[in-house]
């Protein structure tokens, strides 16, 4: 099989520089220092409480950006740091162990100082804007900076605006705009990169150690053992390697680029087009981010934003992650008729046998879940789970995590949590903005406005609030991350869903499922990127692919949001009502992908008209009202039936 491809690709970020050489070391043993220290504040805190502790973290860690990321964001670029790299990081250094310095009364001193900087105070700040935003630059590209800077110029200038203007505010000079960012718990230092100190960086070590102890391979070559024998061996095993690997990645990009670099091969023999599985691993892949009991650093985010608990948001996930699969196995078995995909023969290990030997893999991952269940705090359930996958580890003589693995896997947690860091600080810069001038309730209530000026009706102004909502996300999510995509939307749509009467949970995951569609959505789909250079498949089309094969229980949020039986698909109704919307929503997504694949599975090639009419009864559906599910049904069945009596007049063979 080919070797897996050597640049790293994460949701968050662009490929990082290959250090090597005394530079590649001092970075391992700054980013091992740093995760001694995130694994120390678990049992241990520092004394001075939450925003000392993230200060000493981004001092740390926003250094190794400038050292492990190029300023230039294409071409290659050098792999060792130039002078100014190295005065960027010894710049970030300085300004952001200037509040815990002793100088001008200390880190008490400094504190006392909120509202009332002094001009060294105000200059530091100034520096570590640039820096954030420069760092946000080097990890993301240009667009998230854009932004940020876009909502600085709102703040400064925003009192110069017309006051009769909903989105006019008082007006912020500089020095209090430093003071949000630098001296309070909304800026820099507020939620994003409180979840990003605490929670992410703790499950990417955890991931690194999960991956050098063998499990990645293990869940790849289960997923190959366990569909040898059918001719939609291929796919499935593609997805399911998806599932299994983004268990352990959280990462969309980097799971699809993994398991494409083994699977493309078999997807080849199989007779898929380089295109179709791009596309199928790209959404794959990016179910990774949907996928518990890992899911996305945005997964994070919303539990602290709602205050509750890390497994309250895994139960909220597990449904429409079980729909999120559902439609793309239903598009592989649509596209194994589509494409005549051939069964191939895959020598290999049974899966029982490698059940039987490595099985103990997810020892760890049902771990997190039942420590969890148990009431434990998630850094310390992550933390136990971790120590469980490294003394596990033991048990394969090819995988024991030594002394020098566990190093490279502490380092590697650390680097692999840089450019969320990058994100979670610039995205202090938004929400900071926000907060000061009140725009996020202003930009909701326009939102809703203009709903209500083309309808009065309540359930029409929801619904075409929710459609408005999810355009806005979608393109928001072309230009930022994922993590920064739900933070934006969480400020803005967020407060015009709840004005509307829609609970917290609901909206909450509205916006994150949406943020989460930017990584299949052209012209920035991350994922389609990766795997259509593991393909060879042109990128464009890709990324289309790769929509038409996510598109399906995308459109299942919606759901969530638009009627209250929308709740039973987040697990909060009764157990019927979870049974009956989930049978619904199941039914929903079939009729999806019959309308977005153009064939009826036991039937044979669907029509226009075919395609049309399950595209309604998809819609119709999600619903989730019994007249609504009625007619969807009906329509469902004259789909199906307009496609068997075109298949009347179709050959056998091509009826599939």
């Amino acid at each position: 099989m080919d070797d897996p491809p050597a640049v790293h690709y994460d949701d968050e970020e662009l490929p990082a520089r290959s250090l090597s050489g005394r530079v590649g070391l001092g970075v391992s043993i700054v980013a091992f220092l740093v995760a001694l220290l995130v694994l120390g504040q678990v049992f241990r805190p520092l004394a001075r409480g939450s925003q000392f502790y993230l200060i000493i973290f981004l001092a740390g860690t926003l250094p190794l950006v400038f050292l492990a990321y190029r300023a230039r964001i294409t071409g290659a670029g050098r792999e060792r740091p130039t002078l100014p790299d190295w005065l960027l990081a010894g710049l970030a250094v300085v300004t952001c162990l200037y509040p815990v310095s002793p100088l001008h009364g200390g880190y008490d001193g400094f504190l006392d100082r909120q509202g009332l900087l002094e001009p060294i105070d105000i200059v530091l700040g100034a520096v570590l804007l640039i820096l954030v935003v420069e760092a946000c630059r080097r990890t993301t590209g240009i667009a998230l900076p854009l932004v940020c800077l876009a909502f600085l110029a709102y703040g400064y200038y925003g009192g110069l605006l017309p006051q009769s203007w909903p989105i006019a505010h008082a007006g912020l000079d500089f020095a209090q705009i430093v003071d949000a960012l630098y001296n309070s718990g909304s800026g820099f230092y507020g939620t994003p990169l409180d979840v990003a100190a605490t929670y992410i960086v703790l499950f990417t070590i955890y991931g690194a150690v999960l991956d050098l102890s063998g499990a990645s391979r293990f869940f790849v070559d289960l997923s190959v053992a366990a569909f040898r024998k059918s001719r939609s061996a291929a796919g499935r095993t593609a997805v399911a390697a998806g599932f299994l690997l983004g268990t352990v990645s959280g990462s969309g990009t980097a799971t699809a680029v993994s398991v494409g670099a083994v699977t493309w091969p078999l997807l080849r023999r199989a007779g898929y087009p380089p295109e179709q599985a791009g596309g199928m691993l790209a959404a794959a892949g990016v179910g990774a981010i949907l996928s518990p009991p890992t899911l996305g650093a945005a997964a994070f985010i919303v539990a602290e934003y709602l205050d509750v608990s890390y497994l309250t948001v895994l139960g909220w996930a597990t449904i429409p992650t079980l729909l999120y699969y559902l439609g793309i196995l239903l598009a592989v078995e649509i596209d194994v008729r589509r494409f005549r995909v051939r069964s191939i023969e895959v020598p290999t290990t049974s899966a029982w046998r490698l059940l039987l030997r490595f099985g103990y893999h997810f020892s760890s991952l049902i771990l997190i879940v039942v420590l969890l269940a148990l009431d434990v705090n998630a850094t310390r359930a992550v933390v136990y789970a971790t120590l469980a996958a490294f003394l596990l580890s033991f048990l394969d003589p090819r995988a024991r995590m030594t002394p020098p693995r566990v190093f490279t896997a502490l380092s590697a947690g650390v680097r692999g949590v840089l450019p969320v860091v990058a994100v979670c600080a610039a995205a202090g810069i938004i929400t900071a903005t926000t907060t000061k001038t009140g725009l996020g309730a202003q930009l909701a209530s326009l939102l809703v406005a203009g709903a209500q000026a083309v309808t009065t009706n309540p359930t029409a102004v929801l619904a075409l609030t929710v459609a408005l909502a999810a355009v806005a996300l979608a393109i928001l999510g072309l230009a930022v991350p994922v993590t920064a995509s739900f933070i934006i939307g969480w400020v803005i749509i967020g407060p015009a869903l709840l004005g509307l009467g829609v609970p917290a949970p609901a909206a909450a995951m509205f916006v994150f499922y949406y943020s989460v569609l930017s990584e299949v959505t052209p012209p920035t789909a991350l994922a389609a990127v990766g795997a259509s250079a593991i393909t060879g498949g042109r990128t464009v089309p890709t990324m289309w692919q790769a929509l038409k094969y996510a598109l399906p229980a995308f459109l299942v949020p919606v759901a969530f949001v638009l009627t209250d039986s929308g709740s039973d698909l987040l697990a909060q109704g009764s157990f019927t009502g979870m049974v009956w919307t989930t049978a619904v929503a199941c039914l929903a997504v079939l009729a999806l992908a019959v309308a977005t694949g153009g064939w009826v599975p036991g039937i044979g090639r669907a029509g226009t008209p075919s395609r049309v009419l399950a595209a309604a009864a998809g819609l119709l559906l999600l619903y989730l009202e019994p007249l609504t599910i009625t007619i969807g049904v009906l329509a469902l069945a004259a789909a199906a039936g307009w496609a068997f009596f075109d298949g009347k007049k179709e050959s056998p063979t091509e009826r599939g």
